[in-house]
């Protein structure tokens, strides 16, 4: 899997599909056996890749952290919630194994040199670096020297903060993806900056992603319509699910829908309709929707066609209807029953 994802980013652009990764974060609420669930509702949605964090309090975090939202009763600190989410290395090993055997690429992000360290004796197929860490330059650079696949999201950074982070994973010569994301949980459409995949792809000539928080699956399939390379959405069970994250989430319900809508898209995409040519397959439905030129009344052979005579009506097998004013003054060569196309034959030359 990792070999494929490595390939893949190399080579970028159209023709390929994009790669949908079902991102559970901390939707597992600290439960092994929920984590495990994640992975059977993205592998059932259709989804390429499960992506999970992998957080160490004690290398990543200290008893001070302020809480984004406070959310959790249970938890009187953002360090105790850390705690709290932590799997031991024997239970990633764990998710990832059950990843592997439900046909997914396994991806976590590490807040942590240790959660690096823990992430390679598992095995991922490339590393999902979040927003926060993208100036946290020695765990970068931990990661980027294994030269596997880096999934950039740059939602707190500019440009600057971006570009320095680029160069750094350029230097060690590994696979690249640079993320539109928009740190708001969840995000109103007119933060989700679509405009920014162009511009990404301009600058760093590399594939591109969406890392989306709206809680819906219309950024995605829009994205998905501009030819992203990678799509990433929060992932749940259901709305009443508990966490932080759950307003920013689609439910595996909807995860599967947006599959589909993406791979429409594709299909769309793949397959350019050329419409100064009538399709053999829609040759028959034109007899049956189009109109032809039709008498009102019986009329007998010799009579001179007025437009009282005339109406239009279904199936197109007749003279059609965009003729109308050209049978108007022509003599009839015969009898003609009302409701029966008109056949050039029916008319005198």
């Amino acid at each position: 899997m990792s070999e494929h994802l490595k390939t893949w980013l190399r080579d970028p652009g159209p023709g390929r599909a994009c790669t949908i990764i079902a991102e559970v974060a901390q939707a597992h609420d600290g439960s092994l056996g929920l984590a495990h669930s994640y992975i059977d509702a993205a592998a059932e949605a259709g989804a390429d890749a499960v992506k999970f964090q992998t957080h160490i309090a004690e290398a990543e975090s200290t008893p001070s952290e302020p809480w984004r939202t406070r959310f959790s009763p249970q938890d009187e600190t953002r360090f105790g919630y850390w705690k709290r989410m932590e799997f031991t290395a024997e239970q990633w090993h764990g998710l990832k194994r059950h990843a592997d055997d439900a046909g997914l690429m396994f991806l976590s992000s590490p807040f942590s040199l240790e959660a690096v360290d823990l992430l390679k004796s598992v095995g991922v197929a490339g590393w999902k670096i979040a927003s926060g860490e993208i100036t946290n330059s020695p765990m970068l650079e931990a990661m980027a020297e294994t030269r596997q696949p880096v999934l950039l999201s740059t939602g707190m950074s500019p440009y600057a903060e971006i570009d320095a982070t680029v160069e750094l994973i350029r230097r060690h010569g590994a696979p690249l993806a640079i993320f539109q994301c928009t740190t708001q949980y969840p995000s109103p459409p007119d933060s989700i900056g679509l405009n920014v995949l162009a511009a990404f792809r301009e600058r760093y000539k590399t594939a591109v992603g969406l890392s989306d928080h709206s809680g819906t699956i219309f950024p995605s399939i829009a994205a998905a319509t501009l030819g992203v390379d990678v799509i990433e959405v929060h992932i749940t069970m259901s709305r009443e699910m508990f966490g932080p994250d759950v307003p920013a989430s689609v439910t595996s319900a909807e995860m599967k829908e947006l599959v589909r809508g993406v791979r429409f898209v594709e299909q769309m995409q793949a397959a350019p309709v050329d419409k100064s040519i009538v399709a053999d397959a829609i040759a028959p439905l034109r007899e049956i929707f189009l109109k032809s030129v039709v008498a009102r009344d019986d009329l007998a052979a010799g009579t001179v066609l007025e437009r009282h005579h005339l109406t239009t009506k279904k199936p197109g097998t007749g003279i059609p209807a965009s003729a109308f004013e050209d049978v108007i003054g022509r003599t009839l060569a015969r009898d003609i029953v009302r409701d029966v196309p008109l056949l050039d034959d029916d008319l005198k030359a």
